[in-house]
C-alpha cells in the first residue's frame, strides 16, 4: 500500500475546499462544533487525521464521532476517539487545530509535517470506526469523514446512527481483542442488561422505588436507542420514552433542564404527580433526574447527585465484602458547594477538583482503585482500575469469606459490568442510579434527602473574544483581565455562602458565570453582579446581562 499526500490535497480542493472567508476554529473539551454549514472541510481533514492517528498508534481502531451533543439542531461537531475509548491526546488536539486551519494549499504540506514529526509510516493500516447523531446534515458530513479516511488509504467501519457512548465501546472492544465486551450494538446493550437484570432480581419494586420511569430522549439518538432497549429489558425496568421525535435539543434535554431548573417540553401530565424523571441530551452522554413534589415544586437531581449516590453505594459494598480499596471522587468547579461538603464530611471520601471537561477528571479518576467522576451537567461515569477488579474477582471466590462477602463481590462485578468506563453513558449510568435506587427501596425524594443543594445559578456573557479571559487553578480563578478576580472576591463577600467564577467556552465567544450562595435570590443577584462586571471588563456585546427570574 502506497498513499500519495498529493491526492489529499487534490480531492480536498476539488471536494471539500475551505473557504478564505471561514475563520479558524479550535479543538474544544469535546472537539471541533460549529453551523453546520462549516464543517465540511473540517470532517474531511479529521478522516484524514483519524487515519494517521491510527498509523501513530500502532493501527489499532480509532473512532470518529459526528455530533454536536446538546447544541441547537443545526450545529454539527466531531471528535476523535482513542484506543482505549479516551478522549484524543491532548498533544494532537493542537495537531487536529493546526491541520484544521490551513489553507488547502498548504494541506499537503501539513498533513506530510504531521507524518514526519510523528514517524508515521503510512504503508502501515489504519482502521477508523465512524459514528454519527440523527441531525439531518450527519450523513452529508459522514461522508466527509469517510473520503479523508479512504484518500490516506484507510480502512474504514461505519456504524450508522450511534450513541456517543457506544462508539467508545466499539472501539475499547476491539482494541482488547474483545477482553470488554463484544463490539455491536448487540453486543453493548446485552452486556449492559444482563448486568442489569441480575442485581435487580426477581422483585422490581422495593420500598418506595417504583418500577416507572419517565425518560425525556432529547429527540435524539437516545430516545431512539432506548426504544430498543426498553424491548430487551421485558418489564425489569418499564420506561415511558417521550420527546422521540421533534427538533433534537428544543426544549429538551439534559441541559434544557439543568440550565432552566424545570421540566422539558413534551413531558406526560402523568408525570408531574412526583414521577421519576430523567433527560438525556442530543448524544446520550449525559443525564439528570427530576421530578416535581405535591406542591409542583420542581426538584433537579444533577450530576452531583448522581456522583454522591453511587459512590456512596460503592463504599457500602466494597466494605461490606471486605476489599481494601481506594476510591476517589472527581468534580469541578460547577460541582455545588454543599454536594462536596457531604462527600467529604459525612461519607468520609476523597475529592479532587479537576478543570472543566470529562477528558480532565478522567485523568484524575485513573489516580484511584475506583474513581467516580460525574461532572454537574450529568457527564460522568465510574472507573475500575485493574487492581480493583482482580481484587473483587478473587473475594467473589475466596471460600476464607463469609457467603454473603462473596454474594457481595459477586454484585459488585456486575456493577462493573454495568458501568460504561469508557466515557461519560446516559444510558449506562441511568440504569446504575436505577439499581442503587433500587437496592434502597428509594424514591427521588429519599435521594434528594441526603443533602440540601446551595441554590445556583448559570448565566452567560456574550464577548467579542472569549481568549481575552484567561483561568486557573481547575477554572476558579481569573488570570486576566488584571484584577478581574479581586473584583469578583469583593462580589461574593457579600453574600452569605457566596461563590462564583467565570469560564470561557471552549467552542463560542461567551463566558459563562457560576454563582451559588444561601438563597435563590442572593445567588441570582451575584450571578447578575458578576456578569455585568465580566460584560465590563471583557468587551462585552450584544444586551446587557439581565437577572434571571
Amino acid at each position: 500500500m502506497s498513499v500519495n499526500l498529493r491526492s489529499v490535497f487534490a480531492f480536498a480542493k476539488e471536494y471539500h475546499q475551505k473557504k478564505e472567508t471561514q475563520r479558524d476554529i479550535q479543538y474544544g473539551t469535546a472537539g471541533f462544533r460549529s453551523h453546520a454549514d462549516n464543517l465540511d472541510y473540517v470532517m474531511y481533514r479529521m478522516g484524514v487525521l483519524a487515519a494517521l492517528r491510527s498509523r501513530a498508534k500502532a493501527s489499532q481502531a480509532i473512532g470518529v464521532m459526528i455530533t454536536a451533543s446538546h447544541n441547537p439542531e443545526h450545529d454539527n461537531g466531531v471528535k476523535l476517539i482513542d484506543p482505549l475509548g479516551e478522549m484524543l491526546e491532548q498533544r494532537w488536539e493542537k495537531l487536529a487545530t493546526d491541520l484544521v486551519n490551513v489553507p488547502d494549499n498548504e494541506l499537503e504540506a501539513q498533513v506530510a509535517k504531521i507524518c514526519e514529526d510523528e514517524q508515521i509510516d503510512n504503508n502501515e493500516p489504519a482502521k477508523v470506526f465512524v459514528g454519527m447523531d440523527t441531525r439531518y446534515h450527519s450523513p452529508q458530513l459522514s461522508r466527509a469523514v469517510v473520503n479523508g479516511i479512504l484518500a490516506l488509504k484507510g480502512t474504514v467501519t461505519e456504524f450508522g446512527i450511534v450513541t456517543t457512548p457506544m462508539l467508545h465501546y466499539f472501539v475499547t472492544c476491539t482494541n482488547t481483542q474483545n477482553a470488554y465486551g463484544l463490539p455491536t450494538e448487540e453486543g453493548y446493550m446485552s452486556k449492559l442488561i444482563t448486568a442489569f437484570k441480575a442485581l435487580r432480581g426477581d422483585s422490581c419494586e422495593r420500598g418506595n422505588y417504583r418500577n416507572q420511569l419517565f425518560y425525556d430522549g432529547a429527540n435524539g439518538v437516545g430516545s431512539l436507542k432506548m426504544l430498543g432497549f426498553i424491548k430487551k429489558l421485558n418489564g425489569a425496568l418499564d420506561v415511558k420514552v417521550f420527546n422521540s421525535n421533534g427538533k433534537i435539543n428544543f426544549k429538551c434535554g439534559a441541559d434544557f433542564v439543568k440550565t432552566n431548573h424545570r421540566v422539558p417540553e413534551g413531558l406526560p401530565e402523568e408525570a408531574l404527580a412526583s414521577g421519576r424523571c430523567c433527560s438525556v441530551d442530543g448524544d446520550a452522554d449525559r443525564v439528570v433526574y427530576y421530578f416535581t413534589d405535591e406542591e409542583g415544586v420542581f426538584h433537579l437531581l444533577d450530576g452531583d447527585r448522581i456522583a454522591t449516590l453511587l459512590a456512596g453505594y460503592l463504599k457500602d459494598l466494597i466494605g461490606q465484602c471486605g476489599v481494601q480499596l481506594e476510591m476517589g471522587l472527581v468534580q469541578t468547579a460547577y460541582a455545588n458547594g454543599a454536594s462536596t461538603d457531604y462527600i467529604v464530611n459525612q461519607m468520609k471520601i476523597p475529592v479532587s477538583c479537576t478543570r472543566t471537561g470529562v477528558k480532565h477528571l478522567h485523568h484524575k479518576a485513573l489516580e484511584y482503585d475506583i474513581g467516580v467522576y460525574f461532572e454537574a451537567n450529568g457527564h460522568g461515569t465510574i472507573i475500575y482500575s485493574d487492581k480493583a477488579k482482580h481484587a473483587i474477582q478473587a473475594a467473589s471466590g475466596d471460600e476464607t469469606r463469609t457467603a454473603e462477602q462473596r454474594k457481595t463481590a459477586a454484585q459488585l462485578l456486575q456493577f462493573v459490568n454495568l458501568t460504561n468506563e469508557t466515557v461519560g453513558d446516559a444510558i449506562s449510568d441511568m440504569l446504575l442510579v436505577e439499581t442503587v435506587l433500587h437496592a434502597k427501596g428509594w424514591n427521588l425524594n429519599d435521594w434528594l434527602a441526603s443533602y440540601t443543594d446551595l441554590p445556583n445559578v448559570l448565566e452567560k456573557v456574550y464577548l467579542a473574544d472569549r481568549n481575552v479571559i484567561t483561568v486557573t487553578d481547575a477554572d476558579r480563578v481569573v488570570v486576566s483581565p488584571e484584577g478581574l478576580q479581586d473584583s469578583i472576591n469583593e462580589i461574593v463577600l457579600k453574600f452569605p455562602k457566596g461563590r462564583s467564577f467565570v469560564r470561557p467556552s471552549g467552542t463560542e465567544d461567551i463566558v459563562r458565570v457560576y454563582a451559588e450562595a444561601d438563597t435563590r435570590a442572593n445567588a441570582t443577584q451575584l450571578a447578575f453582579e458578576v456578569a455585568n462586571l465580566v460584560f465590563d471588563r471583557a468587551g462585552g456585546v450584544g444586551s446587557r446581562p439581565v437577572k434571571m427570574e
